[in-house]
C-alpha cells in the first residue's frame, strides 16, 4: 500500500490540476480573465493539498525521478481521458507515440535504480 498511497494521490491531484489549467477553456470562456484565474487558482490549490503529500509519502519509496516520471505518465492518461470526456477533443496517434516515449522514459528511470536514493 505504501508505494500505491502516493500513485492515488498524484492521480487525485492531475485530475484537480488539469481542470485548473483547462476547465476554464470550456466552462468559463466567456467570463472575465480574472475570473478564470481566480477559479483555477482555486482548483489549483487542492491540487497542491494531494500532491505535496504524495510526493512526501513517494520520496519514502521511490527515487526523485522515478517519481517525477510517474506523474508525467499520470499526467498523460488523465489529460488524454479529459480531453476526450470532458472537452470532446478526439485522440490521435500522437497521443500513442507520446505515450510509448514515456513508457520507454519509465523504463529507463526504474531500470537498475533503487527505489529510495
Amino acid at each position: 500500500m505504501t508505494r500505491l498511497y502516493p500513485i492515488l494521490l498524484l492521480i487525485g491531484s492531475n485530475l484537480f490540476m488539469t481542470y485548473a489549467w483547462y476547465g476554464h477553456l470550456k466552462d468559463l470562456r466567456n467570463k472575465p480573465l480574472i475570473l478564470a484565474i481566480l477559479l483555477s487558482w482555486g482548483v489549483a490549490f487542492l491540487e497542491y493539498c494531494l500532491q505535496v503529500p504524495a510526493n512526501r509519502i513517494g520520496i519514502q519509496v521511490y527515487s526523485l525521478g522515478q517519481l517525477k516520471v510517474i506523474q508525467e505518465i499520470i499526467t498523460m492518461v488523465v489529460f488524454a481521458a479529459f480531453a476526450t470526456l470532458y472537452m470532446g477533443q478526439r485522440l490521435t496517434l500522437d497521443y500513442l507515440w507520446a505515450g510509448i516515449c514515456l513508457a520507454f522514459a519509465a523504463f529507463f528511470i526504474f531500470r537498475g535504480l533503487p527505489a529510495h536514493a
